[in-house]
């Protein structure tokens, strides 16, 4: 399974793993493979405290970081927070936030403690990004970056690779992946309508090939949907240099997460997700609930782009976070159609040990079916 990516960056199994736990960025990279933490929810100085933590735990192992800077959203071009956060409240309906506080309200959902507010406007913008940016490029352990939405600026990209590291982008489509090519990124996350998050609607096996051939040489990793080392295998069949995971990492052992919010996991089936506006103002699978069924209505409002429907639901992701035994109904869960083989909760190096196990069964039996000389 050591594919040249996993040469070029030291690292045993080409598998990456997106994910918002610090734990699980560890672990992952001790057991071989390579933790990227999401850092849209920290800020600049939570992020610091993150990224050193993760330093003292991965002993001389590499690790990355997942941005959010999208290529389009509201506000795009104001690069002074302050003012950004100003010009983007003002635009927001108010009948937006009154709905979300109804259902809130509906669903009994408590209230943040009093003198706690929830940060409205993450990293979703350049302006806010940036001082992530200053920081991840204090820590020599820390090799990749990779933006979740649409191609990074130019200005990031020269930046990161001119510190030595890989920068990424991820894509749901040959066009933004050709986009990403001319800019400059040193690899390419494709991304099918499978996995968790934001998404766009093309099917992993039809994305992945698609893709591979219209970037090639840029190494590809392929993402959604993926949970077990057969479709590793099938994922490298295709082109890829490894894979890009997020769902399965939710429900491991070191992950920080509520016994509900576990269950509402280990309860699903991979019928139970949707793509929804509701949160964040773009197509993100998630698992479906009284939160997405209540925006997607005819007589309710419109979700609004991005970032505004964020700086909406922020209070609502801060409450159901808090509160999640009791609030899983309206709660933010983004999470992939692999959602229906999660079932039970292990540490993370098994997880690795168990896919790069089942990546060789496959290997073999396909081995298998070659004529004998």
């Amino acid at each position: 399974m050591r594919t040249e990516l996993c040469k070029r960056l030291g690292i045993e199994f080409p598998i990456f793993a997106f994910t918002h736990c610090r734990d699980v960025v560890a672990a992952v990279s001790n057991a071989g493979g390579f933790g990227v933490l999401g850092a849209v929810g920290f800020s600049a100085e939570q992020l610091e405290i993150e990224l050193k933590w993760i330093d003292e735990h991965v002993g001389d192992r590499p690790y990355g970081v997942d941005l959010v800077i999208p290529s389009k959203y509201d506000g795009q071009g104001e690069l002074d927070a302050e003012k950004l956060e100003a010009q983007l409240r003002a635009a927001i309906p108010h009948g937006h936030r009154e709905f979300a506080a109804k259902l809130l309200a509906d669903h009994g959902v408590p209230g943040l403690p009093e003198g706690e507010k929830a940060r409205e406007l993450l990293g979703w913008t350049a302006a806010t990004a940036w001082p992530q940016i200053e920081i991840l490029l204090e820590h020599p352990k820390l090799k990749l970056v990779a933006n979740a939405l649409g191609t990074p600026p130019a200005d990031v990209i020269q930046q990161i690779r001119e510190s030595g590291r890989w920068v990424g982008a991820l894509c749901g489509s040959t066009q933004h992946a050709l986009r990403h090519k001319q800019a400059g990124v040193d690899f390419i996350i494709a991304q099918g309508t499978e996995g968790g998050g934001h998404t766009g609607e093309i099917g992993s096996v039809v994305l992945w090939p698609e893709v591979i051939d219209a970037v090639a040489p840029t190494p590809v990793l392929a993402a959604g949907g993926i949970g077990s080392g057969r479709q590793i295998a099938a994922a490298l069949a295709l082109g890829a240099q490894g894979v890009w995971t997020g769902s399965i990492w939710l429900a491991v052992r070191e992950a920080e997460a509520a016994p509900a919010q576990m269950e509402s996991y280990f309860t699903a089936s991979s019928r139970d997700t949707v793509r929804s506006r509701a949160w964040t103002g773009k197509p993100c699978r998630m698992l479906r609930n009284r939160w997405t069924e209540a925006w997607g209505a005819d007589d309710t409002p419109d979700p609004l782009g991005m970032p505004l429907q964020f700086m909406v639901t922020a209070d609502a992701v801060s409450r159901t976070h808090r509160y999640a035994n009791q609030a899983q109904d309206v709660a933010f869960n983004p999470v992939g159609q692999i959602v229906g083989a999660m079932n039970d909760t292990r540490p993370c190096r098994e997880v690795i040990q168990q896919m790069a196990e089942e990546y060789v069964d496959a290997v073999d039996r396909l081995d298998q079916l070659m004529p004998a000389d």
